[in-house]
């Protein structure tokens, strides 16, 4: 088996990255976390943006707790305003378990704003000279977690980068990998496809469960979504279901393993090697958290040539529009288009930017335009109101 070279964390895991995640546990400490964060480059802003509240935002608690365990994550710093009732040792402390840096600051015990961001910038500075000294080792690739997403879809999008990537999945799994898709409104259409890739009856049970839930929860009487975009419909598709379609090609066809939950009781992570689909939202901020909160190292973004950036985890952008192609673009596959590349070529391609970001070599524009570390959630209202069926961890 190959190795690649990262750093290894005191849980076992391995980070490819070495990144210093400041959470806001609630808005007010947004501006704090920011002005602290601005004296690491390796420093890294998550904002609860919901509501200082617990009840009924268990959701976006556990993801913060789960996106400070990924293993591009070498330490911790938890802000909380100290009247809400999310206390920041909540976060830190099953984070500290994994032996992971963790600190902790409540702007109301330290004395304002001013104290706070003074403490906090002493706190980076001691978890940056940590990082300094961490040394890279080689490791096996069945430590890396790939996660793969789309987004600016188009015909190109079905035809070549989603075919291309699903192909590299494939090969990335054969090498020891494991791999998670999915943005399950996204799979309508698809279900008999999926079923027979599922590993039991219980798997394929959940996947008809949880792809049904999604759909019920964006089409609720009265109160029309858009799903398709200008773009998706410019760009030459026409229903969801023939999205769909599209996208299912960047998911491989290696069976499915399970079905990866992302909600208010628990969040599932991969148990053993192999592909995986989840509950990773379609909406692209929270995707990027919701993959970090499962553990991946890097995404894998399919696109008619839309830009989209993670601050923790590293997206590898593959396009196969000539028309649209700019330099945020890691791999070109056009040429599929063109009839002058095949499906495998453009799969090697993905291959080997994987093995390079991997071991270090930064995507084109990382550190370059990072989308907000979004933390989505489902309204538990409308989930109750909907009477949703849920499956068992």
């Amino acid at each position: 088996m190959m190795n690649f070279l990262g750093y290894k964390r005191p849980d076992g895991t391995v980070g490819i990255r070495n990144k210093i995640l400041i959470i806001s546990v609630d808005e007010c400490c947004d501006g704090i976390a920011r002005k602290i964060a601005e004296k690491s480059e390796n420093a890294v802003v998550l904002t609860n943006w919901y509501t200082c509240m617990l009840g009924g935002n268990e959701e976006t608690f556990n993801q913060m707790i789960e996106v400070s365990k990924n293993p591009n994550v070498a330490g911790i710093i938890v802000l909380a305003m100290g009247c809400g009732s999310i206390l920041p040792e909540q976060i830190a402390d099953p984070v500290k378990e994994t032996g992971k840096l963790t600190a902790t600051l409540v702007c109301q015990e330290n004395g304002g704003t001013k104290q706070t961001i003074e403490k906090g910038r002493k706190i980076l500075a001691d978890i940056d000279a940590y990082i300094k000294n961490l040394k890279l080792e080689k490791f096996t690739l069945d430590k890396l977690v790939v996660g793969v997403k789309c987004g600016g879809s188009d015909t190109s999008s079905g035809i070549a980068s989603n075919p291309s990537v699903g192909a590299a999945i494939d090969k990335l799994i054969d090498m020891g990998m494991t791999c998670i898709g999915g943005e399950l409104f996204e799979l309508q259409g698809c279900n008999e496809i999926l079923f027979k890739r599922a590993v039991s009856d219980k798997v394929r049970e959940k996947i008809e469960i949880l792809i049904n839930n999604e759909r019920a929860r964006w089409s609720v009487e009265g109160t029309d979504v858009e799903t398709m975009s200008i773009g998706n419909s410019v760009g030459g598709l026409t229903t969801i279901e023939e999205k769909s379609l599209g996208a299912l090609h960047k998911m491989g066809t290696k069976p499915i393993q399970d079905v990866l939950q992302i909600n208010k009781d628990f969040i599932e992570k991969p148990t053993k090697a192999g592909f995986y689909l989840s509950e990773v939202t379609m909406l692209c901020g929270g995707a990027g958290v919701n993959y970090a909160a499962l553990g991946a190292h890097i995404i894998l973004w399919t696109s008619g040539a839309a830009g989209f950036n993670n601050a923790i985890v590293p997206v590898i952008r593959v396009s196969g529009n000539s028309d649209l192609m700019n330099d945020d673009i890691d791999v070109n596959v056009a040429e599929i288009m063109e009839g002058t590349m095949g499906i495998s070529q453009g799969a090697d391609l993905i291959v080997q930017k994987v093995l390079e970001i991997a071991n270090g070599t930064p995507t084109k524009i990382e550190n370059y335009g990072d989308s907000t570390m979004t933390l989505y959630q489902k309204d538990q209202r409308v989930e109750k109101m909907l009477n949703l069926k849920y499956v068992n961890k």
